[in-house]
């Protein structure tokens, strides 16, 4: 994975929460060949997520994503490319309608900042 300089901007919409989430990826490989092959999240945001999968892909192509604990699918868009040191493939896609809460959670909104815990003073006797 690439490390990105520390005055490069955060480019994503919304968060990206490390989640691991069973999942089924449909499409076709760069050869035209169909599969069909099981995997689980990495990372996920409202718009997308990063998973990593053993077939080869090519980006802007589209593949369905089916989470197995909803068995809900949608349509997704190959967005990056990454080979890790290990030769594991990592690839990032964005949902083509984004608007579905596909992961069923509430992500923080653009420019927020994190909760602070306020922790108890302690009564000195």
């Amino acid at each position: 994975m690439s490390l990105l300089h520390f005055r490069v901007k955060e480019r994503r919409r919304t968060l990206r929460v490390a989640l691991t989430v069973p999942l089924k990826v449909h499409g076709k490989t760069d050869t035209g060949e169909r599969f069909s092959a099981h995997t689980t999240s990495q990372s996920v945001n409202r718009h997308g997520a990063l998973f990593q999968l053993e077939e080869i892909v090519l980006v802007g192509q589209t593949v369905i994503l089916v989470n197995d604990h909803t068995a809900q699918s949608m349509e997704c868009r190959v967005v990056s490319i990454h080979r890790a040191r290990d030769s594991k493939q990592y690839v990032g896609v964005e949902f083509l309608s984004p608007e579905t809460n596909f992961w069923h959670m509430q992500f923080p909104s653009p420019g927020a900042r994190p909760l602070r815990r306020v922790l108890p003073n302690k009564a000195s006797a």
